[in-house]
């Protein structure tokens, strides 16, 4: 029980319940379904876009995804365009979204793959053409979602909404996938050493191209989701998640050097942001000293947290 609590990605959770007792201590402790429902339901978002990042990063050094908030931009527009606010759409629409999302992924790889760029260049590149095309299908106006996609991300039983629970049987499976399935082990064997997995009879190529396919699939569920969360497709609504879907790996315990990997943190970083985002609201905090008391907040956990021990 005590190596459990030591490991790394636990500290997320930890402190992420210490931000929820503090906030409900001060708002009245009738707040704290509706303060975790709420982390939960936003949190859920950072945790698709992350596990979409995460497996990007796993694949090996240097290798990240920074198109992905212009890879959701664009798939909540498109799936926005073609619903058109009907519910009976709803699964087209999620499908084109998903397929935007799988061709964007295939790009990137692509043009890290045959142009050798580095990957922060060639995702960074691929992000300003994703962008334009979602500016050029909608502009600067919001597309609304039809009334059935809106209604799914705020349904709620007892007060907890279905959408993070959703989300969190994803996560499970990813984990599996990783843990147990043979893809999984081979992406971990990639990050490892590109050289061993080839000598091993891994196919690389193939690894990494379904990595980058799932990281723009990932963003583009998101896309989608967030446009019926939030009331529709917006040219700034994946900004948020630039940084933050980075953020969410790393200190979930994924490795930035590839080859570790970790779908379970990737919620306790989540809901660490979240619910530090929600206390620092509810003290009345300016937003200046918000985001100086976030960043010493990041630099403290991932100083204080034990780090892995080499094998």
């Amino acid at each position: 029980m005590s190596r459990f609590s030591l490991q790394p990605w636990t500290y997320g959770f930890i402190v992420a319940f210490v931000m929820w007792i503090a906030t409900i201590a001060y708002s009245g402790f009738a707040s704290a379904v509706p303060t975790l429902s709420s982390a939960l339901a936003f949190a859920a978002f950072s945790v698709v876009v992350g596990t979409g990042q995460m497996m990007v990063i796993a694949s090996g050094p240097g290798n990240i995804d920074l198109s992905m908030p212009s890879v959701l931009t664009l798939s909540a527009y498109v799936s926005m365009s073609v619903m058109s606010g009907s519910n009976d759409m709803i699964l087209p629409g999620l499908a084109v979204a998903l397929l935007v999302g799988a061709l964007a992924g295939a790009a990137n790889f692509l043009a890290i793959t045959l142009l050798r760029l580095p990957p922060i260049i060639a995702t960074l590149a691929w992000s300003f053409v994703f962008q334009s095309l979602a500016f050029n299908l909608g502009g600067e106006a919001t597309l609304k979602p039809p009334t059935a996609l809106s209604a799914f991300t705020f349904y709620s039983v007892g007060g907890m909404r279905i959408m993070p629970v959703a989300v969190i049987v994803l996560t499970v499976a990813v984990a599996i996938i990783l843990n147990r399935g043979v893809w999984g082990r081979r992406l971990l064997a990639v990050g490892q050493s590109e050289r061993a997995a080839h000598l091993a009879g891994v196919p690389v190529l193939r690894v990494r191209l379904i990595a980058y396919v799932f990281c723009g699939v990932a963003a583009a569920l998101t896309g989608f989701l967030l446009a019926g969360f939030s009331g529709g497709a917006a040219l700034n609504m994946g900004d948020t998640y630039l940084l933050e879907a980075i953020a969410v790996v790393v200190l979930g315990g994924t490795s930035v050097a590839g080859g570790q990997a970790n779908a379970i943190g990737i919620w306790g970083a989540a809901l660490f942001f979240n619910l530090m985002a929600t206390m620092l609201n509810t003290f009345q905090m300016q937003a200046g000293v918000r985001f100086v008391l976030t960043g010493v907040l990041i630099i403290l956990i991932v100083a204080l947290v034990p780090k892995p021990k080499a094998a």
